[in-house]
Formats: C-alpha cells, sequence, structure tokens
C-alpha cells in the first residue's frame, strides 16, 4: 500500500519538527566554582575574623618604623605588625596604622602604653643591641584600666616604671634650670630608689615641673616633713665654714638626680598621697634653710666693707648658728635711716628660733622680738667677722659689749627693724692702725731726733773706749810672757800629778801614813779609860785607891 503525500516529510521538515526534551539533571562540572566560591567566601571570613583591631599611633618622628616590617611586641612576642605611615594633616608628627592580633584586643585601653624600642647609649648604660641586626620594633605595655581606647601616643623613652608597679608618684617644682632628665636616679642616702618620670618646663610660671617614682617598700620615706634637693656629680663649696666636697653615687657622678630626707631639727612627719607636690632645692643647705619658715627680720646697717658677705651666710651668737643673711645688699636705694652720720650699706638678715631645737607652734614672733629689743638694751651688737682666711668669707657674729649698753636708740629702714651694729675683725683692726698712726702724727719729732743724735755722740765715744780696750787686751795677748802662761801651767800641774801619784795606796809613804794612824787609833783607845777616871775623880791622879783610909801621922822610932 502506498504511503500518502502526508506521510512522507522531507529531511528539512524533519529538523523542524519539535522533539520531546530529555529531563533536566545536574552537571558535575559546576562542583568545582561552587567549592572555589565556598572556599573563597571562608578564606574572606577567616581573614576578617582574625584580622584583629586597628590601633592609630601617634610619635613626634617615625626614625625607623617602616610599613609593612615594623613589629608591634609585648614581652618579646608579637601582637602586630604596622601597617601604614603617614603624616598628619598638620605635617607636625607621623601618623601610624597597626593591625593587632585579636588576642591583643584587651591590652588596649586609656592607660596601656607604647614606646619605641632602638639602640640607645644614655646614663643608665647600652639597651636595645638586639634591634641593631633586626631593626626597631614598638613595644606595647598593658594597661590597668577598663575603658577600651584605639589611639595612643607613641614614647620615645621606655618608661621608668611599670603602670602597676608598687611605689608613689609625685611632683617637683622648682626655679632651677638644672639638667635633670628623664631616667635620673632618685636617691636615699646615696641609694638609689627611683627615678625621673618627666621633666618639662612651665613658661607662665618659669617653673620646672619633675615628676619622680619613688618604688616600694622605699615610699614610705616620703613624708609632709622630707626635702628635696639636686643631687650634683660634685659638689665643691668655699664659705665662712671651709673647704667641703660632697660626691654622691657614681650615677649621679656622670649626670646628677635628686635626693631627699628629713632634717635632723624635724620629726619624721606622715605619709604623703599620691601626686603630691614638694619644691625641689639647690642643695641640702638650701633644703634645710627651707624647714626654718618662722623667723624674724632684721637689716644691718654696715659701716664697713661688706666683701666677702653672700647670701646665705651663718648669723651666730657665741658660735651657734640662730640665723641666715638673705640678701646682700637690701633695698640698696632706699633713704637712710635719721641721725646717721654716713652712708650704710643695708644687709637683711633672719633670726630663726626654729634652729634652737623649737617646734613650730611653740614659735612666738612677738616675744621673740621682745626679747631682742630687752637685749638691745643690754649691749647686744652684730658685727661682720672673718669667718675663713682661705676664702675671705664673712659671718654675722652676734655678742654682747657691755660698753655700748643704754646707748641703743631704735631705727627703722624700708619700714623693717635695724639690728645694731658694731665695727669688727679687720675693720676693727683698721680703727686702731688708724688711731696707732694719729697719735703718732701728733708726737714731737724734733725734740726725738736731738736727742736721739747726742745717744748717736755718746755712742760713737763710748765705741771709741771700747775699741781702745780691745786693743790693749790684744797687745796683752800678743805678749810672748802671756803666750807662755799656758805652758808653765802646764809644767805645773804635771809636777801636781807626780806629788799626788806618791800618795797612791800603792806607795810606802800611804803605807806608812796608814799605819801611823792605826797606832795613833789604838794609843787613843788605851787612854780613854784613864781620861774617864781622870774625868770622875780627878784624884786619882795623886792617889792610888780611893777606898783607902787617910794615914795616920807617926813620930819617927828611935833606935
Amino acid at each position: 500500500m502506498s504511503e500518502s503525500p502526508r506521510d512522507e516529510a522531507t529531511p528539512e521538515q524533519d529538523l523542524h519538527r519539535a522533539r520531546p526534551s530529555p529531563q533536566a539533571r545536574f552537571s558535575p562540572i559546576w562542583i568545582v566554582p561552587i567549592v572555589a566560591i565556598l572556599i573563597g567566601a571562608w578564606l574572606v571570613y577567616d581573614n576578617y575574623r582574625s584580622r584583629g583591631p586597628q590601633v592609630t599611633l601617634v610619635m613626634a618622628n617615625a626614625e625607623g618604623i617602616e610599613a609593612g616590617s615594623t613589629l608591634i611586641r609585648t614581652r618579646n612576642v608579637q601582637v602586630g605588625r604596622v601597617e601604614r605611615v603617614n603624616l598628619s594633616e598638620d605635617l607636625d608628627t607621623a601618623v601610624i596604622t597597626a593591625r593587632l592580633s585579636p588576642d591583643a584586643e584587651a591590652m588596649l585601653v586609656e592607660d596601656s602604653r607604647f614606646w619605641v624600642v632602638k639602640p640607645r647609649v644614655g646614663r643608665e648604660g647600652i639597651s636595645g643591641l638586639g634591634t641593631v641586626l633586626s631593626g626597631a620594633f614598638i613595644q606595647l605595655e598593658p594597661g590597668s584600666s577598663e575603658v577600651a581606647s584605639r589611639e595612643f601616643r607613641v614614647s620615645d623613652q621606655p618608661p621608668v616604671a611599670p603602670t602597676g608597679a608598687a611605689g608613689l608618684r609625685i611632683n617637683l617644682t622648682s626655679q632651677l634650670g638644672n639638667s635633670l632628665r628623664v631616667g635620673d636616679p632618685i636617691t636615699y642616702q646615696g641609694y638609689t630608689v627611683g627615678r625621673v618620670e618627666d621633666a618639662t618646663f612651665d613658661a607662665e610660671t618659669r617653673r620646672m615641673q619633675h615628676r619622680i617614682f619613688v618604688e616600694a617598700p622605699y615610699d614610705t620615706l616620703v613624708t609632709d616633713s622630707t626635702r628635696f634637693w639636686s643631687a650634683s656629680g660634685i659638689d665643691l663649696r668655699l664659705d665662712s665654714e671651709g673647704f667641703r666636697v660632697n660626691v654622691e653615687s657614681f650615677e649621679t657622678l656622670l649626670g646628677g638626680g635628686v635626693t631627699f630626707g628629713v632634717p635632723e631639727d624635724l620629726p619624721l612627719g606622715r605619709p604623703v598621697a599620691p601626686d603630691a607636690t614638694f619644691d625641689l632645692y639647690a642643695d641640702e643647705d638650701s633644703a634645710r634653710q627651707g624647714t626654718f619658715d618662722r623667723y624674724l627680720e632684721y637689716v644691718l646697717m654696715v659701716d664697713d666693707s661688706v666683701r666677702g658677705l653672700s647670701r646665705g651666710a651663718p648669723v651666730e651668737f657665741r658660735g651657734v648658728r640662730i640665723g641666715t643673711v638673705a640678701a646682700v645688699p637690701w633695698n640698696f636705694t632706699a633713704p637712710q635711716p635719721e641721725g646717721r652720720a654716713g652712708f650704710s650699706i643695708p644687709v637683711l638678715m633672719r633670726i630663726e628660733p626654729q634652729r634652737l631645737g623649737i617646734e613650730n607652734q611653740d614659735v612666738d614672733l612677738a616675744e621673740w622680738r621682745e626679747r631682742f629689743a630687752r637685749l638691745f638694751d643690754l649691749g647686744l651688737r652684730a658685727s661682720l667677722k672673718s669667718g675663713n682666711l682661705l676664702t675671705g668669707a664673712l659671718f654675722v657674729d652676734l655678742n654682747f659689749h657691755r660698753e655700748l649698753a643704754d646707748q641703743h636708740r631704735a631705727q627703722t629702714f624700708a619700714e623693717t627693724s635695724v639690728f645694731p651694729t658694731t665695727s669688727g675683725g679687720f675693720a676693727l683692726i683698721e680703727a686702731q692702725v688708724t688711731d696707732l698712726l694719729a697719735k703718732l702724727n701728733d708726737l714731737e719729732i724734733e725734740p726725738l731726733l736731738a736727742g736721739l743724735d747726742r745717744n748717736l755722740v755718746a755712742s760713737e765715744a763710748m765705741l771709741g773706749e771700747v775699741q781702745a780696750l780691745s786693743q790693749s787686751l790684744q797687745g796683752m795677748l800678743d805678749d810672748p810672757a802671756t803666750r807662755a802662761v799656758p805652758t808653765n801651767l802646764n809644767a805645773t800641774l804635771e809636777e801636781l800629778r807626780e806629788t799626788l801619784q806618791g800618795v797612791s795606796p800603792g806607795s810606802s809613804a800611804y803605807q806608812e801614813l796608814t799605819g801611823a794612824v792605826e797606832r795613833l787609833e789604838r794609843l787613843m783607845r788605851d787612854v780613854q779609860p784613864v781620861a774617864r777616871t781622870l774625868s770622875e775623880n780627878p784624884r786619882a791622879l795623886l792617889f792610888d785607891s780611893l777606898e783607902t783610909e787617910d794615914p795616920v801621922p807617926r813620930a819617927p822610932r828611935r833606935e
């Protein structure tokens, strides 16, 4: 059977004939881009999550800081890296953008501190040598505050003490133009107990402001009675008290520092609160002087020279210091007190009763002023005396002059009481020499010269007689007979020596003389009984016996 024309189709018609579409399926080729997208998203998320906080650091000079290379460390552990280094809008500072690790976010509080670690050679020694090869890095010291911050200022010097270090921070003010710098030592009796943390100059008040840190447990040494003074390397002074040399520690010898202590005349005092303010004195004597804040002021009207008298010279009473010279001269152009014969140089001095061991609360200035007024009437006077012949320094000496008693008249100079004075020391010697010269001028020289001429004529005559006597004596000495006297005398002495040798113990004459003396001694012993008998009864010389009867006379016998 033949096919119909409708059933027959050409190839072109087959191409346009609709065919049923197969069922849609997921092609494996899409797995690769999807995985890549997921990995990329994860990397982006992980990078974002691990980037950590970004901080802005401001410093005056970005020396040694390089973007992408300079690290930020804490306790020598890397916690960040510098990303960018730019200038500020006003071009005054360098602005550093740094990225820290996420675990460092807790360290970013307002009292955290940053500083640059690089090689340094200073008073404390050499530090930062490890950065010579590795380069400088920024050190982070975490703070203790709870307030977060993202902007910090970078210091060029490392901090003196950690933020949480135990100790005491106080302020010192002074008018000294000294060379105290950050890091200089704070010493107590030569031992280092702290450091200077900051040193600035206030142009409005014209005073130096220092902030110091005293480590624990030495912070208890700082009380309200403590005095601070500058400790230079070598303190060399020549004054009225002599030659003095004071040497602090070796570190202060190189660069100076600050030392403190409590003057021996004051109690130890009570501890002070942090941020207390103290005055910084030039030296120990000035610090000690600052404790005597209760004093009487008097003016000395000096008629003598004040050369050698300087500010700070002692005022002594019989060797005991009771005051200090405050100004030389003082109010030089003020009018002189009435009744003074000549121009006097005013010197301001202070009488300080606290030097006698009197506490502040026991000092009654009015009572002390009345006491001195009574002493003036008793002859108390002030005079300048030399304290040291080597330096020529003078001091004020107070003593009683009874001959000047009841001669005091109260005076004032520039509304300040005048302390009565008298000449002393070299001025007194000069006055005595002047009086001596005046007496010599009053002497009659011509009669003295005439008498001196007469004395010289008499002396010349006497010298002539002495010369004639000397010549006659010389002639007698030159006589041969006089020269023979020593020879004759030697011969006589020789004969006398031979004579004496004849009666020596070994000679026969001496032995015969000794035998005669012995015989004479025996004879005297024999004569002693007869002499004793005759002494007792002189009749024994005529009669044989004293006990016989008297003889009876008889007539002659006849044959």
